[in-house]
């Protein structure tokens, strides 16, 4: 069986702070992404889907198999698209830029849609960035729902379940958005921007 683990973040707990703090990360990352993975292996054992990457689970599977591992890849994309705000690049560049200037005019519109979205989401969800050839939509799924079902590539989350912000903003969800701008690591969400077109 194909043992579904933790993985190593890019950067260290507090490298974050002070847009999501240590103690967020702690839980967030530590506590609720593992309880994901811990049940997510605990319900795949001697199942069809015991040998499947986490993202095939995804797509094949319904049910608590498909909430679990939905919500272990949502978290794991989630939490590689950010990095430490002194190290990200203000805004995205090449390609990517291209693509968000086609599609919303300009990056701060993207930005302002997409804030506007996630803030709109009603109780626990998630945030997208999509590419839809080659230009990008932004979409919001409910609790464990991901594009990946849908058939849609996304390249950027942000997770506006309140375990990832109430800690620090307690029921502020829109100083978060506000403020995880600074966290994006464009430099990967123009990675995957660059795979899923060449993929395409």
């Amino acid at each position: 069986m194909e043992k579904h683990n933790l993985p190593l973040l890019p950067y260290v707990l507090d490298a974050l702070a002070p847009h999501i703090s240590h103690k967020t990360m702690e839980f967030h990352y530590g506590k609720h992404l593992q309880t994901y993975l811990n049940n997510l292996n605990n319900l795949i054992a001697g199942s069809e889907y015991e040998n499947m990457t986490l993202e095939e689970i995804v797509r094949k599977s319904e049910g608590p198999v498909f909430n679990n591992a939905a919500q272990s890849w949502n978290h794991i994309f989630f939490f590689e698209g950010l990095g430490k705000a002194s190290a990200n690049k203000a805004e995205p560049t090449g390609a990517l830029l291209e693509s968000i200037e086609l599609s919303f005019g300009s990056f701060g519109a993207m930005k302002e849609q997409m804030s506007k979205a996630a803030v709109g989401q009603f109780g626990s969800g998630w945030a997208w960035l999509v590419v839809k050839g080659k230009e990008l939509e932004i979409v919001t799924t409910s609790n464990a729902g991901t594009p990946l079902k849908e058939g849609k590539t996304p390249i950027l989350c942000i997770d506006v379940w309140e375990h990832a912000y109430y800690l620090d903003y307690q029921n502020r969800r829109a100083d978060y958005i506000s403020e995880i701008w600074q966290l994006i690591d464009w430099a990967k969400i123009e990675q995957r921007f660059g795979e899923a077109v060449i993929g395409k």
